[in-house]
């Protein structure tokens, strides 16, 4: 009965806050309403400065093929080849493609001219990508028997048909809103008793560690099951992007993660003496665990070394396994050796926390 009353001290302490019920609303709606608008990797609106030393029928359709595309936008005409690099150095434009002279004669005669496309790969990804539009167009209009090869060729886009960015990233926006939500609250619960000095009142009394830390992580645990609740009706609501596998799949994976993050947090909070010494600690490692689990790249596109920390991460095992369930409809046995691994670190960072926990602090 002990961890019962526990529990409701917990939760009359969240309730008559102030400020934390507000945010374990807000929170997560304003995660999944802006954020996959804004957590983009989409190119799109290209500024590009053209230089048309051709001014032919021909030239001008080329202009206005590109104008009409959606990736790209025309944002001036310039007379030479150093002024629109200009442009590009001031960060007006994005990619300067100069058109020959007699561009439009050599087409006329069936030969092959050749444009320049000089794009800014400061953003490699933009750079490379822009470029590759932009060359899909002027192949289309100067090498149209190009085209007609490539149009026999079809590809078949499995899961992701629209090839929809946010049906990418809200998968991976639920282990976002976890991390911080399930990480960072736990981390402020034992140091702010810590700094009112309410914590000694339970330290004179007979309560078992074990009870007390699980008196602590289970208010959270409801929390997180509240914020992957609206997470998903959002996602349905707003975007129309529903849970193509088991959707219990889906609330154990968010537990796992929630019982890791919460425990971390409160391991955090036992070795901390202040707040902003808990909260400069949990930002570090959030950063880390974030950027090296694949959240926004792939990570078999990183470093051999930095690689061999995803199997350590509990952060990729988590979106690894709900994209797989969520994006690609996988079962339980899609993702087995996922959440065993999550079990695993929840229970080791479990223990650990309670093994933490110093009643005489």
């Amino acid at each position: 009965m002990t961890i019962k009353y526990l529990i409701q001290k917990e939760l009359l302490q969240i309730r008559r806050n102030a400020f934390l019920p507000k945010l374990i609303f807000v929170f997560p709606v304003m995660i999944m309403c802006v954020m996959p608008w804004v957590m983009n990797q989409e190119v799109k609106n290209i500024r590009v400065s053209v230089v048309d030393n051709d001014r032919s029928t021909f030239s001008r359709h080329l202009i206005q093929s590109i104008s009409q595309s959606n990736n790209f936008a025309i944002y001036a005409q310039r007379p030479t080849y150093g002024q629109a690099l200009q442009d590009v150095e001031k960060s007006q434009a994005d990619i300067v493609i100069v058109v020959p002279p007699r561009f439009g004669h050599d087409i006329a005669v069936g030969q092959m001219p050749q444009l320049l496309i000089a794009a800014n790969a400061v953003n490699g990804t933009k750079g490379s990508i822009g470029s590759s539009y932009l060359t899909q167009i002027v192949t289309a209009q100067v090498y149209p028997q190009t085209v007609e090869i490539q149009s026999k060729v079809s590809t078949l886009f499995l899961y992701n048909k629209n090839l929809d960015y946010k049906v990418f990233m809200i998968p991976a926006l639920l282990a976002v809103v976890m991390m911080l939500m399930c990480g960072f609250l736990p981390a402020l619960n034992i140091v702010g008793e810590k700094e009112t000095g309410t914590i000694e009142q339970i330290n004179v009394t007979p309560v078992p560690k074990s009870a007390f830390i699980l008196a602590k992580l289970i208010p959270y645990w409801f929390i997180a099951l509240f914020i992957v609740t609206v997470c998903l009706v959002l996602a349905w609501a707003i975007y129309g992007i529903t849970c193509t596998g088991p959707l219990w799949l889906v609330y154990l994976l968010t537990m796992l993660l929630a019982l890791f993050f919460s425990s971390f947090g409160l391991l955090i909070s036992n070795y901390s003496n202040t707040l902003q010494q808990a909260i400069f600690v949990m930002w570090f490692f959030v950063v880390c665990l974030m950027l090296l689990s694949g959240l926004f790249t792939p990570t078999r596109s990183m470093p051999s070394w930095a690689y061999l920390t995803t199997y350590i991460n509990p952060m990729h095992y988590f979106i690894d396994a709900v994209r797989t369930v969520f994006v690609r409809g996988g079962h339980l046995a899609s993702v087995a050796h996922q959440i065993t691994a999550l079990t695993g670190f929840a229970i080791l960072m479990g223990i650990w926390a309670v093994l933490s926990y110093k009643k005489n602090a």
